[in-house]
């Protein structure tokens, strides 16, 4: 199935009205999410024996100009169902109908044709019950109209505590204000049992209450703390009416030292009088999930973030006999022992489960596919693991001279997922430094590859551009990579160093060792994507893309306690090492950034102002006092960290910076970096004279969606390049690519 879509929407469909309740924007006339981007049409192709695609077959039938969501196959092929919307000017009302397209002759037709019956996608909209069925959320034809907002308010807005509980939650915005948006959200999320778990036949029959759910909103704010209760209630994959969830033993405060820390349960959707829930595994660590395969073998992962361990357990859930084993036990940071993970098979249902791979071997094998991180650059992998005896082999790996291939997913069916060695098919992607990535389908024993995809170079004026992995060490030995684009036929030695661009995201880590690992490939193809850095390269930059920042704090340490002191040891390493290689001015070093990256711009200009001659810093937040309990990795409180939140809060040394500094920021972040954090920002570098300029982008979110929006961020961030770096005091002369721009 191929899906089509636009790259970016207008602004005018940002500036529909719609309704912000609880963190979730409503659009009303439509009973579904706003903002959801949308495809604009469905073609399906047979996949022949040979790996080849049949003829193209449009799915049509539906009205022209429709938007398409919730695409989804049965489980058996034969038909997709999709949902169409239709929406115009700006406060037009919209409809969300739902329709079936037969995937042999593309022919789609609409469900519920009905005026009085309509879907309600706030939440969930269908699921494929089985090949034929489909089980639909509509909204209860009692409803009526929505709640009108009283002309004078119920009464004061209040908020109380009063039971000395503890209850610490970080800083978010769009939670439910009053007595009308309680309203509001109990209309537009109409449920029979918002806060109830309940078991109910496909025939309407009620079976029983799994459990009633209060409120979660004391969940402490420490990493790895989790809801009271039943949680991750889940179906079994592998075998029908069986159910499994989890339950905190540490009351879900990741503070409480407890083994067991949590339970995994499994239990019959009907169990027998007096029958209790079957305990499958006992864990000390906060469990992740569990990857089924077919009732004989289940994977269970578990993971703790302060220490970074994680660890994969081997269980035989129906099997009381067999214990459960251990079959890794690694640190999550460590990438170059990362084991991958298991290759997934669709079961008849349509669910997903471990393929078992058939060989000669004793035990159960099963294919682990993984990034496969080494020193020298990414090389994906496939590995037979033996999870009876722990034995693997690698069995492919991508190649490593000029090309990055990876598998995507396990083409080959069975119906009980058990599939021989010789016969396998996957989907497969391809690219190099100057192909864009293309689809493949393997097939085996050969491995015969057949292309399936012909997709252009998307900016044919970058395709000679020069790329390249670097890497160099801070002055504690910390070992970093980055990656470095050079401007198509641009030689340092004949052309002497360029203006540069730097991108970059802190990350956290809590090992030297882990922070200097190679986590990308020399291979992969150079995409333009949101952030645009390398946009810049037209313009006759150089641009460093995403330097490794770790911000390391080993055993018992803080990472942030070392936060502007590795921030600045970091980005120096970088600049110094990018003025060596003669490909950067250092008189002309931009620093720009997203979010945290933003955050990350506004401390270098306030600590290191020698580096760069100006920063841009979209979306970010300044005053770490407005994040009291937490944020990013940082999971102390202000009172607990005092001196922490203050440093390394630019805000609070806006008198240091000097250098010019634009800021672009959506009107309505819902994160915790509102845009006021940007507005007073932008008030105290003004109040202290430093060259700055504050772009408030309409109805944008945290990250920039229309292309009005991004077109301008692209001029202004130009606009801003061109005047405080390109044209900064130097006899250098900014080259320019060769071609056409």
């Amino acid at each position: 199935m191929f899906l089509k879509r636009r790259a970016m929407p207008s602004l005018s469909e940002l500036a529909k009205p719609d309704k912000i309740l609880a963190g979730i924007r409503i659009n009303s006339s439509s009973n579904m999410r706003s903002r959801m981007s949308f495809y604009t049409g469905i073609s399906i192709h047979l996949l022949m024996d040979d790996g080849s695609l049949g003829p193209e077959k449009a799915v049509h039938g539906y009205p022209d100009g429709a938007k398409i969501n919730f695409v989804t196959w049965s489980p058996n092929g034969q038909n997709v169902a999709f949902t169409v919307r239709y929406e115009d000017e700006v406060g037009s009302d919209s409809s969300l109908a739902l329709w079936v397209a037969n995937a042999e002759s593309g022919e789609a037709r609409l469900l519920f044709k009905q005026t009085d019956i309509r879907l309600n996608a706030i939440f969930e909209l269908f699921v494929w019950v089985d090949h034929s069925t489909l089980l639909v959320c509509t909204v209860p034809s009692s409803r009526g109209d929505s709640p009108k907002k009283p002309l004078v308010p119920f009464g004061p807005r209040i908020r109380s505590s009063e039971q000395n509980n503890v209850i610490q939650m970080r800083a978010t915005k769009e939670m439910l204000k009053d007595l009308h948006e309680e309203e509001l959200f109990d209309y537009y999320a109409t449920s029979q049992f918002p806060k109830k778990v309940e078991l109910w036949t496909v025939h309407g029959r009620f079976v029983r209450e799994l459990c009633d759910l209060p409120l979660a909103e004391n969940i402490p704010i420490a990493a790895n703390s989790v809801r009271r209760g039943k949680r991750l209630i889940r179906w079994r994959p592998d075998m029908p009416s069986t159910l499994y969830w989890v339950e905190a033993q540490d009351g879900g405060d990741a503070n409480v030292e407890v083994s067991p820390r949590d339970i995994v349960y499994m239990e019959p959707a009907e169990p027998l009088n007096g029958e209790k829930p079957h305990v499958l595994l006992k864990l000390d660590l906060r469990y992740r999930r569990i990857s089924w395969c077919y009732g004989l073998h289940a994977l269970v992962y578990e993971f703790w973030h302060k220490t970074r361990r994680t660890r994969t357990w081997v269980i035989s859930p129906d099997c009381n006999d067999l214990s459960p084993r251990l079959l890794f036990d690694r640190s999550s940071e460590d990438a170059y022992s990362s084991p991958g993970s298991p290759m997934m098979c669709r079961t008849p249902a349509g669910t997903l489960v471990i393929a078992k791979i058939k060989t000669n071997y004793e035990g159960t094998c099963i294919l682990m596919k993984g990034q496969g991180a080494t020193p020298k650059g990414s090389v994906p992998f496939l590995d037979l693991l033996n999870i009876t005896t722990g034995a693997k082999e690698r069995i492919w790996e991508s190649g490593v001279d000029n090309y990055y291939e990876s598998v995507l997913a396990l083409m080959s069916y069975h119906p009980k997922c058990e599939i021989q060695l010789n016969e396998l098919k996957f989907l497969i992607s391809k690219e190099s430094r100057r192909e864009a990535a293309q689809y493949y389908v393997s097939i085996w024993p050969d491995k015969k590859q057949v292309q399936i995809t012909s997709y252009p170079h998307p900016y044919p004026q970058l395709a000679s551009l020069q790329r390249e992995i670097i890497r160099y060490e801070r002055d504690d030995g910390v070992k970093l990579t980055a990656t470095l684009y050079l401007p198509p036929g641009y030689n340092p030695s004949k052309d002497g160093p360029l203006a540069c661009l730097i991108w970059s995201y802190p990350g956290d880590f809590k090992s030297s060792e882990a922070a200097g690992q190679v986590r990308r490939s020399p291979n992969k193809f150079a995409r333009i994507n949101n952030s645009f850095p390398l946009l810049w390269l037209a313009r006759g930059f150089s641009v460093l893309a995403d330097p490794t920042i770790p911000i390391i704090g080993e055993g018992d340490q803080e990472a942030n306690d070392r936060y502007i002191e590795q921030l600045i040891a970091s980005v120096e390493a970088a600049v110094n090492e990018i003025v060596r290689r003669g490909v950067a001015h250092p008189d002309k070093i931009a620093v720009d950034g997203h979010s945290y990256g933003a955050f990350m711009t506004a401390n270098l200009l306030a600590h290191a102002p020698h580096l760069f001659c100006c920063g841009i810093a979209r979306s970010g937040a300044y005053n770490r006092t407005l994040t009291p309990f937490g944020f990013q990795k940082e999971v102390r409180t202000l009172w607990e960290a005092t001196d922490t939140y203050i440093k390394m809060s630019p805000f609070m040394i806006a008198s240091k910076i000097k250098k010019p500094i634009l800021l672009i920021h959506g009107e309505e972040d819902s994160k915790v970096t509102t845009a006021m954090q940007s507005s007073q920002f932008y008030d105290a570098l003004k109040g202290h004279g430093v060259p700055c300029r504050l772009v408030i982008l309409p109805f944008e979110g945290h990250r920039y969606a229309a292309r009005e929006s991004v077109m301008h961020v692209i001029w202004e961030t130009d606009r801003w390049l061109q005047k405080y770096c390109a044209s900064n005091s130097s006899s250098t002369q900014i080259i320019k690519p060769s071609g056409e721009w």
